[in-house]
């Protein structure tokens, strides 16, 4: 539970449309208690990890911007990993994500994670089936050493339907500012929508328990995805507000001035076509 007062989410039936305006407002709300939970991770010095996984096109990236554009990225780590480099390959297949957990004070999220394994590296024939297998195996004993180093793991797969995964598809085709999300293992993943729904199953069957279960977010909708996993990621944390010092500006110095403006004249400004 959330030991903060705080305002409650503002009810929104389902059946009805979530204005830009209804949207904006509860996203301030849920931001200001991440800023909140920010300062109380400082302060306390706790370390969270936070898993992003899902279909391509499922909106894990506008939902980690949501979470994370109003906080500091020193305490909320971003981690978006490229494929493995021939060293990487070599080592043992988790060792690369080691380097990026969190130290005390730091929430780290993982766009992406070790899950590759059993997702995208299963159904593209980058790793063997006995390779998939054996992570699937370990996986729960890996997680449960996470936890007991008294790390918080928190698991989201972000679920879409194919009617919409379509749509958002065809949109990165058209926009000129979404075409670089639109990669040839994208379209790939569009063909084997159902060797995807097997892999996440069999990975769902084997890594959803009781002391690390995965939080599926229906993600049709982005917006209420976004709202509604901020949410659910605040009432996970026991998080308290810390206390803060009123601040006030201080006096200027008077001593050495001097006209700061006039060294500047002649300076290459940008052109001030706004």
């Amino acid at each position: 539970m959330i030991a903060v007062a705080k305002s409650e989410p503002k009810s929104v039936k389902h059946s009805e449309g979530l204005t830009n305006k209804e949207y904006e407002q509860e996203l301030r709300r849920l931001q200001a208690e991440l800023c909140k939970l920010q300062d109380w991770v400082k302060h306390t010095g706790v370390r969270v990890i936070v898993v992003f996984e899902g279909r391509d096109a499922a909106g894990k990236g506008g939902t980690i911007r949501a979470l994370t554009e109003r906080v500091s990225p020193r305490v909320f780590r971003l981690v978006a990993l490229p494929a493995p480099s021939d060293r990487e390959k070599s080592q043992m297949y988790i060792q690369r994500y080691f380097h990026h957990f969190p130290a005390a004070g730091e929430i780290v999220i993982f766009d992406r994670s070790w899950y590759n394994r059993a997702g995208v590296e299963s159904v593209m024939g980058f790793c063997t089936r006995e390779q998939r297998d054996r992570f699937l195996q370990i996986c729960p004993m890996f997680e449960k050493q996470i936890m007991e180093s008294g790390i918080i793991l928190i698991k989201y797969w972000l679920e879409v339907c194919q009617e919409e995964q379509e749509r958002r598809f065809k949109q990165r085709i058209k926009d000129p500012v979404r075409q670089w999300k639109l990669s040839p293992m994208d379209t790939e993943s569009y063909k084997r929508w159902y060797e995807y729904s097997r892999a996440r199953d069999l990975m769902l069957e084997a890594t959803d328990t009781k002391e690390s279960p995965w939080h599926i977010v229906r993600s049709d909708d982005k917006k209420r995805a976004r709202l509604n996993c901020i949410t659910h990621l605040l009432s996970l944390i026991p998080y308290k507000e810390v206390p803060r010092e009123n601040v006030k500006l201080p006096r200027r110095k008077a001593k050495d001035q001097y006209d700061d403006q006039k060294p500047l004249k002649g300076r290459h400004f940008v052109p001030e076509k706004y």
